[in-house]
């Protein structure tokens, strides 16, 4: 059973990401009974995911405010303020800021993909390692935890995904 939850900016776990951006974790599976994850980053121009798969959620992104690239199977997409990009599990995807800053509110169903972020990112309510780096084989190490495959590398701005990589399916546990 579903129980309200109410959080002050300060409650929101803080985890250090892309590109040495910021994930607030607004709502995970604790507080939404398993139902959704809903996460508020705050990225630089240049940040990229790899392309990848998720097998257990739906993703679903707003711009805020700023631009980029997001690569949805086969499609390119150019998304700015206000957009509004929905990837349903198992299609191959990845994305790219453009603009100087990005603010994005991702939303996920049902939770469970907040794990991924708190293992690979970093909690920035604790003192950070000298030399800790958000990897490709951290990120890789715990997709395969929660649900997800690296598929690529991230893309350039005029790449497209390579089609070896649109067949992928992705792990299960």
């Amino acid at each position: 059973m579903s129980l309200p939850y109410i959080a002050q900016a300060a409650d929101h776990q803080r985890l250090e990401w892309i590109g040495g951006g910021v994930m607030n974790v607004l709502l995970d599976a604790e507080a939404t009974d398993g139902q959704l994850v809903v996460l508020r980053s705050l990225l630089t121009g240049g940040s990229a995911a790899p392309v990848h798969v998720h097998s257990e959620e739906d993703e679903m992104f707003v711009m805020l405010k700023g631009k980029g690239i997001f690569w949805v199977g086969k499609d390119r997409y150019e998304l700015s303020s206000g957009g509004v990009v929905f990837l349903p599990r198992n299609i191959p995807h990845a994305y790219r800021f453009t603009s100087e800053s990005v603010d994005l509110l991702t939303m996920c169903t049902p939770a469970g993909i907040e794990g991924f972020f708190r293992s690979a990112g970093w909690d920035l309510s604790r003192p950070k390692p000298e030399g800790w780096a958000l990897t490709p084989e951290s990120m890789r190490t715990a997709a395969v935890h929660y649900g997800q495959q690296i598929l690529g590398a991230p893309l350039g701005a005029d790449d497209f995904i390579p089609a070896e990589l649109l067949g992928t399916r992705p792990l299960t546990e």
